[in-house]
């Protein structure tokens, strides 16, 4: 596929080709197209470099979305490159300013297609020395399109744990997510996001791929549910299988969940042992199954109490209560004044 400049450049040249200035003689026309190249080149470029920077800078990233950018692109890479871009486009503007007033000092058409010509080369120049980062914020919003998009201000549940563990069919029970599930590791491979009603409002529920708990070492798929936890988690259920049937010792899972509450000490982590339907250690940790639904209640019932909605509901005796009732004038049919109750 060819860099972003060579389509930008494509369009910008061929507009200006296409400029068919009126004059009375052949050296104002002359003038006038090559006036009419330089502003209409140099403005089609930088429409497209704003194209190309828009979703960043007029909807920056949510804090979530700039730990998953900083994790899987690099940290700050985002920010220069849209600085870079925006040096670029300053050049053009000055650019293109001094090739103007230069065509109206030149003497004659062939000087006028000379400046154009070195117009152009420059113009070129600056947009390829960005190809870099045109192409980088590219694949940002690429990634950025296959995730899902949360609600920064919407309490967070992240179910979070080892592969095949459980994870995707207890969110498939909790709330309205229909992950991808599968008795192999690995079937999740990004976030995915569900809903719970909670009150007036919603609890948004991820789904978050299979970490192995390798310090320096995690993959992409790791990295994500990381960055879950750590930008958006208002609770986080840690799911451990002791059944065995996920391949990973019981032994790696709890160090993991012990490294996480040492990582995170402000985050609410509820340790959940699911498929206990298959196997129940003798401990007095939550027991859950998704096949029988097993303890869902009970772990419903915990979330709640650590999430807090804003919106929580009154209780039914205080919403059903009236108070003093309000009197507000009304016309009758004959225009005296009558008074009704507001409710």
């Amino acid at each position: 596929m060819p860099p972003p400049s060579v389509g930008i450049l494509d369009i910008a040249f061929h507009r200006a080709s296409l400029a068919t200035p009126r004059g009375e003689t052949k050296a104002a026309r002359d003038r006038m197209r090559a006036e009419l190249k330089v502003v209409r080149s140099s403005a089609t470029v930088l429409r497209h470099l704003r194209l190309e920077t828009r979703r960043f800078v007029r909807n920056p990233p949510t804090p979530f979305e700039t730990t998953l950018l900083s994790q899987t692109f690099g940290e700050g890479r985002l920010e220069r490159s849209l600085t870079r871009v925006r040096r670029a486009e300053e050049r053009i503007r000055g650019l293109a300013r001094s090739a103007e007033r230069a065509t109206k000092g030149a003497p004659g058409s062939e000087a006028l297609g000379d400046q154009v010509r070195a117009f152009y080369g420059r113009l070129s120049s600056f947009v390829r020395e960005i190809d870099p980062d045109l192409e980088l914020l590219r694949a940002m919003g690429r990634f950025l399109d296959d995730r899902p998009h949360l609600d920064a201000s919407a309490p967070t549940l992240v179910v979070a744990g080892f592969p095949n563990v459980g994870k995707s069919s207890l969110v498939a029970r909790l709330s309205s997510a229909h992950p991808k599930v599968a008795d192999y590791p690995f079937t999740t491979l990004s976030i995915a996001v569900g809903h719970a009603d909670l009150g007036f409002d919603r609890l948004q529920v991820l789904d978050t791929p299979g970490v192995l708990g390798r310090t320096g070492r995690s993959n992409a798929a790791e990295t994500e549910a990381m960055a879950a936890v750590e930008g958006v988690a208002t609770v986080v259920v840690f799911v451990i299988d002791p059944s065995g049937e996920c391949e990973y010792p019981v032994e790696e899972q709890e160090r993991l969940l012990a490294r996480w509450q040492e990582e995170f000490p402000r985050i609410p982590i509820i340790a959940v042992e699911t498929k206990c339907d298959l196997a129940r250690r003798s401990n007095d940790r939550l027991k859950v199954s998704a096949v029988t639904g097993e303890g869902l209640a009970a772990l419903e019932s915990q979330v709640r109490s650590l999430v807090r909605p804003k919106g929580e509901l009154p209780p039914i005796q205080d919403a059903v209560t009236e108070g003093p009732s309000t009197e507000l004038p009304t016309e009758g049919p004959s225009g005296t004044g009558r008074r009704r109750n507001r409710r």
